[in-house]
């Protein structure tokens, strides 16, 4: 009985290397554990620090749409601008044309009063001088409604915008500058000479 009791203590050394055994084998897992859990932290940082791939994507749609819009916007505003030059440039035609044929059309009874006259050869020199007046004075009544203005006489001063003068006198009856003779009225439309007048100058 006393041998087998002895038989069953443990030796002393096999259970300190046992120990030591178990000490370096939990080590060896916690330093396992260390390792996963930082590989598992880098991760995590970095998409931590950088911006979301989708945010990127999201910021450039944006951008790539305003520039179409201003591109679009810019496209519109030349098609309009295109659109008002071709516009004005017909209605600018149309005035003049309209203007034209107004300026014409009055001319034409003072056209028709000349056939007139041509057509009476047995008139009497006082008819034919009465038709001419009365021709001279429908132009005039013409000229009138288009705006036209003459200008021109004798005793006005001269003026170098207005009028053309052919001959100087020297006389003292007359001021300085001051038409003497008018050999062709002026005509002026607006501010538009349509004609200088041709005058005779005094001193």
């Amino acid at each position: 009985m006393n041998d087998t009791k002895k038989n069953k203590k443990t030796d002393p050394a096999a259970e300190k290397a046992a120990e030591d055994v178990k000490a370096e084998t939990a080590k060896a897992a916690e330093a396992e554990d260390a390792e996963a859990e930082e590989a598992a932290a880098e991760p995590a940082e970095e998409a931590a620090g950088e911006p979301a791939a989708g945010g990127k994507e999201d910021g450039s749609d944006d951008l790539a749409k305003e520039l179409q819009e201003s591109q679009d916007r810019y496209l519109r505003l030349m098609a309009e601008y295109d659109n008002f030059r071709k516009r004005s440039a017909k209605e600018k035609e149309g005035i003049y044309a309209d203007a034209t044929a107004a300026a014409y059309s009055g001319l034409l009874p003072v056209l028709d009063n000349f056939e007139r006259a041509f057509e009476s050869p047995d008139a009497s020199p006082d008819d034919f001088r009465k038709g001419v007046e009365m021709t001279q004075k429908q132009l005039l009544e013409v000229f009138e409604k288009a705006g036209v203005e003459i200008f021109g006489k004798p005793g006005d001063p001269f003026d170098p915008n207005l009028h053309n003068a052919v001959m100087h006198v020297d006389d003292d009856q007359y001021g300085d500058n001051e038409i003497v003779e008018v050999f062709q009225k002026g005509y002026k439309l607006g501010d538009r000479i349509l004609r200088h007048a041709m005058v005779k100058v005094a001193n």
